[in-house]
């Protein structure tokens, strides 16, 4: 299976910001084998792992944990190419969430990008899967706090979440996530990402032209094919859901749905995918999600994942990531 891409626009403000550090940003992307005459070509695609590995190196070698937070600051909403047209044209903040969503394998294949909404709150997950093993901390606060730009651009510099939250653990200084997201942080959270009053994703978008909606979605469309929101997605999220409690089983996800189960295989099968592989892709991506992240033992995952015993999990996740679990969380702290 290949690896991820993202667009070089992932890196805008990249070379001034490492300049401003006084680091080498020359010397650094090429490390890692990106090309640093072609940043001027947004649309061009390159590995995510690369991007990611530069990320942490970059904070690492100019001693700024904030280094992502600081690159974002140097971003504007045109970083997302046609698709930035778009998001300012939609009625209300939650059409431009579901729309960034929908198109998010337009600028970057490695960021998965989730809406849940209850009791009044609306929550976005944002998780970052370059398909190896490595930290990941800086590429989840770029993701974080674009989403977080986003938002604060459609219902003005006012508006606040009600929290912010990342897996990770908290840096010795804090500063300066606490200036750009003015909101509680939580840190070493199950998830990272955003979480908004419904009630303020139903507000009107200050940037839209109803007149222009229709046209520019007409646009997008010409561009790019997007991701379909189909069943196939409700059965992955509900796998997600249902793993940890110990019922997820076909049965259960389609009472879930409110169909039969014929009913969910006759609309996995028109994906060319089964309720067993369904299961097994999600039950890897919580796997490599989970081990990453030092947040639960190995034994806590294994049950989290309901494998019967933890040697069971370890045979499991060494044929699919071609290590064991304990090497890979070893690999992704490095």
């Amino acid at each position: 299976m290949s690896k991820p891409l993202a667009r070089y626009a992932a890196l805008t403000g990249y070379i001034d910001l490492s300049r401003s550090l006084s680091l080498d940003p020359i010397q650094l992307m090429r490390s890692v084998d990106l090309d640093p005459a072609s940043l001027d070509l947004q649309d061009r695609w390159v590995p995510a792992g690369s991007v990611a590995r530069l990320l942490e190196l970059s904070a690492a070698v100019s001693d700024r944990p904030d280094f992502a937070l600081k690159l974002a600051d140097r971003r504007r909403l045109s970083t997302l190419g046609p698709l930035s047209v778009s998001l300012r044209e939609e009625p209300d903040a939650r059409g431009a969430v579901r729309l960034l969503i929908r198109y998010q394998h337009m600028f970057n294949e490695s960021l998965h990008i989730r809406l849940s909404e209850r009791d009044g709150l609306s929550t976005i997950r944002i998780h970052v899967d370059t398909g190896e093993p490595m930290p990941v901390r800086q590429s989840v606060e770029l993701a974080v706090t674009a989403t977080y730009q986003l938002l604060a651009q459609l219902l003005g510099e006012r508006w606040h979440p009600v929290s912010v939250c990342f897996e990770h653990p908290r840096p010795a200084d804090d500063t300066t996530h606490r200036r750009v997201f003015g909101a509680p942080l939580r840190f070493e959270a199950e998830y990272s990402g955003i979480v908004a009053y419904t009630s303020d994703l139903d507000q009107p978008n200050r940037l839209s032209d109803p007149l222009l909606r229709s046209y520019v979605r007409q646009v997008l469309d010409t561009v790019a094919v997007p991701e379909e929101p189909t069943t196939t997605t409700r059965v992955r999220e509900l796998v997600e859901l249902l793993l940890p409690t110990g019922r997820c089983s076909v049965d259960q996800v389609a009472r879930s749905l409110g169909v039969d189960r014929r009913t969910v295989h006759r609309h996995l099968a028109k994906s060319g995918l089964t309720f067993t592989t369904v299961l097994d892709e999600t039950r890897a991506e919580l796997a490599n999600r989970m081990v990453s992240s030092r947040r639960y033992s190995l034994t806590e995952i294994s049950e989290m994942l309901a494998f019967s015993t933890p040697s069971s999990f370890s045979r499991w996740f060494s044929r699919h990531f071609g290590m064991s679990p304990r090497e890979w969380r070893t690999r992704s702290e490095a």
